[in-house]
């Protein structure tokens, strides 16, 4: 019976790992790499600050949960591809389409105007060009972290400052405030989303589910609006191992794995206004 028992607990898993690149072999195509990216992008004005909180329910090595995007950069955190080592990452881009760093003038390059300590601060190439900084920070599945990044104009540069919550401590971290050139943008483009880049194969057959709530903008006029509507969205990988929705009066994104679609691509996702908070 023991043995009967492991036999179907076996195939359970093996089925749970190998339905996704079933589906492809029958179609004659390759399976994919990676799990599917999928994003959520909410209904909001231009404003000047944009915050956004987040709890991990699964995750697996090789995994971006971006909080806090907008047109020129994303804030979140990161599962890295070496055991054990997590850390919260933010980023924004140089102007233009190139993606070699080193190809960049200097004077149009994002600039760095503060960052806090222990934040590494570099430059990052082959999805776009610009700064990034890395803060190494053992964040836990379950619990609820907060984001928020503040944009400042200056004639036609914008400066993005980010800041993230230390939950032990109960005090905002100043990561890096980088300045970039912008055309005068504000804070606008407001998303989140759910990445594997690890892509080995094997990271495709892994669950990732993330919550995301209580998040505001605080408009140019300096009104806080709350981000009730949400787009759900996903890359060109044509798996449908995807799916987003409410979780309470959270949104919630998912891929990979044995991920069940509930949700069609394009939906508009509500919730409640009440039972948010205003940032402190």
């Amino acid at each position: 019976m023991r043995q009967q028992s492991h036999i179907w607990a076996t195939m359970v898993v093996l089925s749970s790992s190998m339905w996704l690149f079933t589906q492809f072999a029958v179609a004659d195509q390759d399976p994919p790499r990676a799990a599917r990216s999928v994003h959520l992008w909410y209904d909001a004005p231009p404003g000047s600050v944009f915050y956004n909180e987040v709890t991990v329910e699964e995750s697996d090595a090789g995994t971006y949960f971006c909080v806090c995007g907008f047109n020129h950069g994303y804030f979140g955190i990161q599962q890295l591809i070496e055991p054990g080592k997590k850390v919260v990452i933010f980023s924004v881009w140089d102007p233009g389409k190139q993606n070699d760093p080193d190809t960049v003038e200097p004077d149009r390059r994002v600039k760095v105007l503060g960052a806090g300590d222990g934040v590494r601060v570099s430059r990052f190439g082959n999805e776009g060009t610009g700064g990034k900084s890395m803060f190494p920070y053992p964040w836990s599945k379950g619990q609820r972290y907060r984001f928020c990044v503040k944009a400042q104009v200056e004639g036609e540069s914008t400066a993005y400052a980010a800041y993230f919550y230390l939950n032990e401590s109960h005090t905002w971290k100043h990561l890096v405030t980088f300045q970039t050139l912008t055309g005068g943008d504000p804070l606008q483009g407001y998303y989140s989303f759910v990445e594997d880049f690890r892509r080995n194969g094997v990271s495709a057959t892994r669950r990732r589910r993330a919550r995301y709530g209580n998040g505001w903008v605080r408009t140019l006029q300096g009104h806080w609006v709350a981000l009730t509507e949400a787009t759900f969205t996903a890359d060109r990988t044509p798996t449908l191992n995807i799916d987003a929705g409410r979780a309470d009066n959270d949104f919630f994104l998912a891929t990979g794995g044995n991920v069940q679609n509930q949700t069609p691509l394009r939906s508009h996702i509500n919730r409640l206004p009440h039972g948010l908070e205003l940032p402190q």
